[in-house]
């Protein structure tokens, strides 16, 4: 039960993360990995100026990051530690949860945000923004597809 409750503390944590909207900016081009580590895997690059989603805003050397409805890690000392004074971010209305999709990359689920956040292919009739990655099955226990970004 105790590892039960401590699992559920760690995820609910990771939400209030993503809710409150914890934004970087990269300061060059950036490998998005697998792992935390320079032998991990790149899943893609993040062209520099980009924002990425932060689960947490820590002094660590390498932060769990959303860019482009991808997950994965970055080398913290490339990104900005604060948002630049004009930039007007998406803000998560709720929980930000993530899937396996087809391909086996990780994607954020559908989301609803205050305005259209970086990232999202579709805006789906119930109001959230899909991040996937391909046009079969987007928004399908969203309503479907209202418009595609």
């Amino acid at each position: 039960m105790k590892k039960f409750v401590l699992i559920l503390v760690i995820v609910l944590a990771a939400s209030v993360s993503f809710a409150k909207g914890v934004v970087r900016t990269t300061t060059t081009d950036l490998s998005l990995r697998v792992d935390a580590s320079t032998y991990s895997r790149v899943i893609l690059t993040i062209p520099q100026g980009t924002q990425v989603y932060l689960q947490e805003d820590c002094d660590c050397a390498w932060v769990y990051v959303i860019y482009n409805g991808y997950c994965g890690y970055v080398n913290a000392q490339f990104l900005t530690k604060s948002i630049p004074a004009n930039t007007t971010t998406a803000v998560a209305q709720e929980p930000i949860r993530h899937y396996t999709n087809s391909y086996g990359n990780t994607v954020q689920s559908p989301t609803r945000y205050n305005k259209a956040p970086a990232g999202a292919t579709a805006l789906c009739r119930d109001g959230s923004y899909s991040f996937s990655q391909s046009r079969r099955g987007t928004c399908s226990h969203h309503g479907g597809v209202a418009r595609w970004l």
